[in-house]
């Protein structure tokens, strides 16, 4: 079933999404993207889901898109990357865009679009054998998965150009120092590590962590004064929520907040 290529499940506001294609790296079919698109919007509607941690099943998180799909397709190749990236796309703006956290944990190989959805992390944790790549132009393709929007934000114009045209292979260590990943991790410890900060932000301000997400990747293409307008309008909104009253009340009291995440 298409629903078993990305799996979804939830406990206590984390859920947890797994690439679930490891006999082919998680790489990206239509039907995957597809799979992907239905948890997205699952993990964005859903209001018990309060962080999400992504991840990949088997040696690597993802390779890309399934290149041995697209040769297969022969002259419908054109019409089936169409419609891989159609699901990839709006899954990523969904991803993006919702309140929960993301978190995402990189182990092995994030090549191609792989790469595009570590990008999407808004914490991301990289096992310290992983390798990032872009990898697109290497089979002769152009980039997808949001990845020349949010990568030249990322890492900066220069770089961006450096990792698209010659497909340069960076060590965790790397991408931690470029700014791709929020911090290295023993392998051993890194599906640890990341479920513990995604638990820790899930039993944070949920409509707030949204709001900021939000504010920070609109600011590129927004004024000085449109921003503090929107951030204004905002706090405004955040300050009548329970989540805010929450908070206001344990920092003056001295106690630790017990949010909600809800408005």
């Amino acid at each position: 079933m298409t629903d078993d290529l990305v799996t979804v499940s939830l406990e206590g506001g984390l859920a947890r999404l797994t690439l679930n294609r490891p006999d082919a790296g998680n790489s990206i079919t239509p039907d995957l993207g597809q799979a992907l698109l239905k948890a997205a919007v699952r993990c964005s509607s859903d209001s018990a889901v309060r962080a999400v941690l992504m991840t990949g099943a088997g040696k690597n998180f993802c390779v890309g898109g399934d290149l041995k799909t697209f040769k297969d397709a022969g002259p419908r190749v054109g019409a089936l990357i169409k419609e891989t990236t159609g699901y990839l796309h709006a899954a990523c703006s969904t991803l993006a865009r919702m309140d929960a956290p993301l978190v995402i944990a990189v182990h092995g190989a994030a090549a191609g679009a792989g790469l595009s959805l570590a990008l999407l992390g808004d914490l991301v944790y990289a096992a310290e054998s992983s390798k990032f790549t872009m990898a697109y132009t290497a089979a002769g393709l152009s980039p997808d998965g949001g990845s020349t929007f949010l990568l030249p934000r990322v890492v900066g114009l220069r770089r961006a150009q450096e990792l698209t045209l010659t497909n340069r292979r960076l060590t965790a260590a790397e991408a931690v120092a470029w700014g791709i990943a929020t911090a290295a991790v023993p392998d051993d410890a890194l599906v640890t590590h990341a479920e513990a900060v995604a638990r820790d932000l899930a039993t944070g301000p949920t409509r707030a962590f949204g709001r900021a997400k939000r504010l920070l990747i609109d600011s590129f293409d927004t004024s000085f004064e449109t921003q503090m307008e929107k951030e204004g309008a905002g706090i405004a909104a955040s300050s009548v929520e329970p989540d805010a009253q929450e908070g206001l009340d344990a920092f003056l009291n001295k106690r630790v907040p017990m949010y909600r995440g809800v408005g």
